[in-house]
């Protein structure tokens, strides 16, 4: 039978108190047990509560103390929150496992896991070397804040930047729970989060090279710092799909990698599909590490990868066809690299020549994009290419005659020059059936000015030939035979991307750039992969019920009389999709999110860009309610970046709090 208790409070050494929600296993407290640590700010008393309860019961049932804890300043939890993976967080995970460890019912052996933030934060805090921490399992997260964060993409300012921030602008305004911290306390504590509230898009925006504020939180600036073995879990339509890859390569501690076809899901409620049992598979690393237990696990080969079969385009993805593939290091030795060269308009086994090719991308070019980062929302996922390569130089290839394999990290070395002094490369590897239908492999991006590196931007000089590379996300997939493989490069690719100040006209002479294929070869009696099966429904552990149907739009709209394009997305329920307002039938709290994210743009001035997020948050139980409205708005000029926050807040119909900030940021080759 499992304990549960609802709250406990974690005393850090400044006396502030952190909020946790703890499963202890029958008998825990006469025969200590195993500590399994999840550290987020997204509130475990209501807004994760259903997902939390679809792993951490398992794991007290499976021999372990679970611990949810809530970070400083959000949910129940006291103090402030000063940013993302922040010093005072790393500090405070750190001292949680120490004092975890000191529990009656914990033996003193600690190990970590999370998804996004989570994952973020694991590698983190094992980078400080807790003495009773044994192992973690990062789910979607990154080594490399710069690289592969949602801010800035091969040195360009993502689009990301502003609508996670905006998310978090709402998350940063959220009020503890009455019931939890007190009636006499909650609104002191509300207030106090308010007014020190920062607007996080601008304070990112702050840091347009790659500078301190991203080495932290870096592993990959101290591989060595990581002592502890570690299991990572991905997924193919996530956005963090080369961090598998550098810490296969770099990290000197046993390494797992399950790398599935998944959006930014936890991979027993993977989409698209199949799913693989997430709770099962990480109690076997935990019994390994924690209980000394031999569950095989380690004896497998270290990397599994969905290698991925090619399908129509669609921005709905339900299912991805293909395979699990195995290696047991990276580099793998059956991995070998192929490379094509960019010709006049055809992708080729040797150099070509013929007249150099230019294209200005209208504006508008990446509607067909999707998002960097999929939820799984209906929509996000890239549309048929078809939809932009007009705007793009297209590289094509011959039919193939044999199924093609990548697997690892293709990029494209580059021989290129643009008429501005500021600009970037937006580059995609396509699959096109033999009836033209695209379908997006992969992307990369490169800015320019960071062609030297990218700590100080340098000024392009107009028309001078550049040599860059730029790398693609790495991706497992497998092209048919009778397809080809496509390369659009293009000088625009909104609203991913923040267009630069000017149009764009970008030159690449044929037969002096190459693509460059990881290419798996083909290998006999290679042992068929452990069989991964479906992972049980654990929904009925979820006492949630459904109190308004929610909607959704997303659409992309051009509007005739003017030309501008209109990117709407459009969300009554939350980040995850169109949920409505739902009761957590345990605590009796209905939750309410709607959000209306809307990027505009004209073909023909990128100065018209504009990015809004308005978003409206609710709590409501007996006789509280608590509600939240911000805005958020980001335009730019040639020279500077211009943002609006604004936010409201209410205690039923009383107006607690309201504010409004205006920042102009200069441009550094962004």
């Amino acid at each position: 039978m499992t304990e549960i208790i609802e709250t406990l409070w974690i005393e850090m050494p400044d006396g502030i108190r952190l909020a946790a929600r703890l499963w202890l296993p029958d008998g825990a407290r006469a025969a200590p047990v195993p500590a399994i640590l999840e550290y987020i700010p997204y509130r475990r008393r209501d807004r994760t509560r259903p997902r939390d309860e679809s792993m951490h019961p398992h794991f007290a049932e499976a021999g372990y103390a679970a611990i949810r804890v809530d970070i400083r300043g959000y949910g129940d939890s006291e103090g402030l929150a000063e940013d993302e993976y922040s010093d005072q967080e790393i500090r405070d995970g750190h001292d949680v496992i120490a004092w975890i460890a000191a529990q009656d019912w914990c033996d003193g052996k600690v190990g970590m896991f999370g998804k996004s933030w989570g994952a973020y934060n694991a590698f983190q805090v094992a980078a400080t070397r807790p003495p009773a921490l044994r192992a973690i399992a990062p789910v979607m997260g990154t080594d490399d804040r710069w690289r592969e964060d949602i801010h800035f993409y091969g040195g360009c300012l993502a689009g990301d930047n502003f609508w996670w921030g905006a998310i978090m602008q709402l998350y940063n305004a959220m009020p503890p729970d009455p019931e939890i911290v007190g009636a006499e306390t909650w609104l002191r504590m509300w207030r106090d989060r308010l007014e020190g509230m920062r607007f996080w898009p601008a304070m990112w925006l702050e840091h347009q090279t790659h500078d301190d504020m991203w080495r932290r939180g870096s592993i990959c600036e101290n591989y060595a710092d990581i002592e502890v073995p570690v299991y990572f879990f991905g997924g193919w339509a996530d956005l963090f799909r080369d961090t598998p890859f550098r810490i296969a390569e770099n990290l000197k501690v046993p390494v797992k990698v399950l790398m599935g076809p998944w959006a930014h899901l936890y991979p027993h409620e993977g989409s698209p599909s199949p799913k693989a049992d997430f709770v099962a598979e990480v109690i076997r690393f935990w019994d390994h590490w924690l209980k000394g237990e031999e569950t095989g696990l380690m004896d497998e080969p270290a990397l599994r990868f969905w290698m991925q079969d090619g399908v129509r385009p669609a921005g709905v993805q339900k299912e991805r066809p293909g395979r699990w593939v195995e290696a047991a290091t990276w580099p793998a030795p059956d991995i070998a690299e192929r490379a094509l060269w960019l010709n006049d308009g055809t992708l080729g086994e040797a150099p070509g020549d013929g007249a150099p090719l230019s294209v200005c991308s209208p504006q508008t070019f990446g509607a067909a994009g999707g998002d960097m980062c999929s939820f799984a929302i209906p929509g996000d996922m890239p549309a048929d290419c078809r939809a932009d390569a007009g705007g793009a130089m297209q590289f094509r290839g011959a039919a193939l005659t044999e199924p093609l394999e990548i697997l690892g990290q293709p990029a494209i070395d580059l021989t290129v020059s643009a008429d501005r002094k500021q600009g970037f490369v937006a580059t995609l590897l396509v699959d096109e059936a033999p009836d033209g239908a695209q379908t997006l492999i992969t992307r990369g991006f490169c800015n320019l000015t960071h062609r030297h590196g990218d700590t100080a931007p340098t000024p392009v000089v107009p028309d001078e030939e550049m040599a860059v590379r730029v790398p693609l996300h790495g991706i497992g997939y497998r092209v048919a035979p009778g397809h080809r493989l496509v390369v659009q490069i293009a000088s625009a690719y909104w609203p991913i991307l923040w267009p630069a100040p000017e149009p764009v006209t970008l030159t690449v002479a044929p037969g002096r750039s190459t693509l460059r294929l990881p290419v798996r070869q083909a290998t006999a009696g290679t042992p068929q992969p452990r069989p991964l099966p479906d992972p049980p429904d654990r929904r009925g552990a979820r006492r949630v019920t459904q109190v308004r149907e929610g909607s959704m739009e997303r659409s992309v709209h051009t509007d005739l009389t003017t030309g501008e394009t209109l990117h709407r997305f459009f969300l009554d329920g939350g980040v995850f999709g169109p949920v409505g307002d739902i009761r957590l039938d345990d605590i009796g709290t209905v939750l309410s999110d709607v959000s209306d994210r809307r990027y505009s743009i004209h073909p023909d001035d990128p100065l018209s860009a504009k990015a809004v997020m308005e978003q409206t948050s609710g709590f409501a139980r007996d006789d509280w309610t608590a509600k939240i409205w911000t805005y958020a708005e980001q335009r730019a000029s040639e020279t500077d970046f211009h943002l609006t926050a604004r936010i409201k807040c209410w205690s039923g119909d009383d107006l607690v709090f309201e504010n409004e900030e205006h920042f102009t940021i200069p441009r550094n080759g962004m």
